[in-house]
Formats: C-alpha cells, structure tokens, sequence
C-alpha cells in the first residue's frame, strides 16, 4: 500500500508537535519557516532541494 503526503504536511505535523510537547516556544517555529523562506531564495535552494529528494527516494527505496 502507498500513501503519499506532501513534505510540507509532514513537517507542519512535526512542528505542530514540537511546539505542543516538547516546549518549543512558537516565536522559535515562526523563525525557522522565516529561515526556510530566505534559504529559497538563495543559491542553495537547489541543493537543499536536491539532497531532501535524494533523502525521500533512499527511504522509499529500502520500503518498496
């Protein structure tokens, strides 16, 4: 069986969680997505987006 979540649903899940049990105060989240934000717009995006792909195939792969 396959389900397929969006990346972005999967870390919102995970910052969700973080700001509600493990005490991460909220201002700290709202500067990491501020981060994420900037980071697209640098010349890193590529590779950022590059290696969180080969990330997700290489779990995918040792799943199938």
């Amino acid at each position: 069986m396959t389900v397929s979540l969006p990346l972005v649903l999967v870390l919102g899940a995970l910052a969700w969680i973080a700001i509600k049990f493990m005490g991460v105060r909220l201002w700290v989240a709202v500067v990491i997505a501020l981060f994420g934000f900037w980071l697209a717009h640098t010349g890193l995006a590529p590779s950022v987006e590059s290696g969180t792909r080969s990330g997700v195939d290489s779990v995918n792969e040792q799943h199938d």
